[in-house]
């Protein structure tokens, strides 16, 4: 049903297509290969179904739950999600002689978690249903027709923005192994992104968006790697306009930054981040609120990771001083943030830190409507 925010699957297919024929019109180039994670493999298969396959040469499907993240003729039927659904169950139909779930012409690879992806269980926890069967595997985002790729211990998201799985979509595309999966530095580093916001939905709360934010500002600072304090520089600051960009912001490879977004309805939100040891035009910002749990709280830190999820005890963890920070499970790999409220002092240092990669923040105080984040890059 049509939600606030929210693309229906016809809607992203679209916008798919648009962007597709704008890229070939630009470059002349015949084909493109397309790579998207969890739902953005739902786009691309829907896409090429619905006429692209001419237009493109492979697909990359990480983690996209193929077959459903549960599988139910009587429970929301008409849901994208439901793998018995008229969405899902059309894009599995059996195509050639070999019944496969791909079409021909196009090369398909997925790339799926052994056992730690929660959106492939066959228990519904992880839905909101704990303890009720989903009909669905762990081999659930496989494809018969495709080169599926299963990867021990990664995440639902890991299964796009690993190491492991770009080797793995670098072989399928070139049939050689990548030179390195290192990150190679270089200078100088040039950085930007869309600041984007959050809706309201009466129904379920606010929800984020990727609408830019018009009329937002943005600060950045470089800040001590150790205590998250602010160097002195002159900071590079912008007002943002109709298309949502902050940037661009030249700095250096080992440079720790400090953002801070300031928008209308909003926390001023402080997001501090490990050095960028390469340029990037994806770095997206976003402010948030502070919840009505935080009230009480001197300051208020949340630990994210956009690129994965915390598992136990698969990953090392800790925010100020605790480990496993409150809140992350024992398990299946599930939860991307952590939230520590400050009672004792604002104004301190705060260190995150997740299987060797440490942030240091400040504690700025939330009697002030301000809230700090800690973001991972890996």
């Amino acid at each position: 049903m049509p939600q606030p925010g929210r693309t229906s699957t016809a809607e992203q297919r679209d916008a798919l297509a648009a962007e597709v024929r704008r890229v070939l019109a630009a470059t002349g180039a015949a084909k493109v290969v397309l790579v998207g994670n969890s739902r953005g493999g739902n786009a691309i298969r829907s896409f090429i179904a619905s006429g692209g396959a001419p237009m493109v040469s492979a697909a990359v499907l990480g983690g996209t739950p193929n077959h459903g993240v549960f599988s139910d003729a009587g429970r929301s039927p008409n849901a994208e999600f439901n793998g018995a659904g008229p969405f899902l169950a059309g894009l599995n139909a059996p195509q050639g002689p070999n019944g496969n779930e791909v079409p021909d012409g196009v090369r398909f690879l997925t790339i799926r978690s052994d056992r730690n992806d929660k959106y492939a269980q066959p228990d519904g926890v992880w839905i909101g249903r704990r303890g009720t069967p989903t009909n669905v595997t762990f081999e659930g985002p496989a494809l018969k027709g495709a080169t599926n790729v299963a990867i021990g211990g990664i995440d639902h998201r890991e299964t796009s923005f690993s190491r492991q799985s770009f080797a793995e979509t670098w072989r399928f595309l070139t049939g050689a192994e990548p030179a390195t999966l290192e990150v190679v530095a270089e200078s100088p580093v040039v950085l930007d992104g869309i600041v984007s916001g959050l809706g309201l939905d009466n129904r379920q709360g606010s929800f984020a968006t990727n609408l830019p934010l018009a009329g937002a500002r943005v600060e950045v600072h470089v800040v001590d790697g150790a205590t998250g304090e602010r160097t002195g520089a002159v900071p590079y600051a912008k007002t943002i306009g109709r298309d949502g960009h902050w940037g661009p912001f030249t700095t250096t490879p080992t440079a720790h930054l400090e953002f801070v977004v300031l928008a209308d309805g909003y926390a001023t939100t402080h997001i501090y981040r490990s050095p960028f040891p390469r340029s990037s035009k994806v770095v997206s910002l976003r402010p948030d609120r502070l919840a009505t749990a935080d009230r009480g709280a001197l300051a208020v830190v949340v630990l994210t990771r956009p690129r994965g999820y915390f598992g136990l005890p698969r990953n090392r963890i800790s925010l100020d001083g605790t480990s496993p920070p409150v809140g992350i499970p024992v398990g299946v790999a599930g939860v991307s943030a952590a939230r520590l409220r400050v009672t004792d002092a604002t104004m301190r240092t705060v260190v995150g830190e997740f299987d060797g990669e440490r942030i240091a923040g400040l504690a700025w105080p939330a009697a002030d409507n301000q809230l700090v984040v800690l973001e991972l890059t890996y």
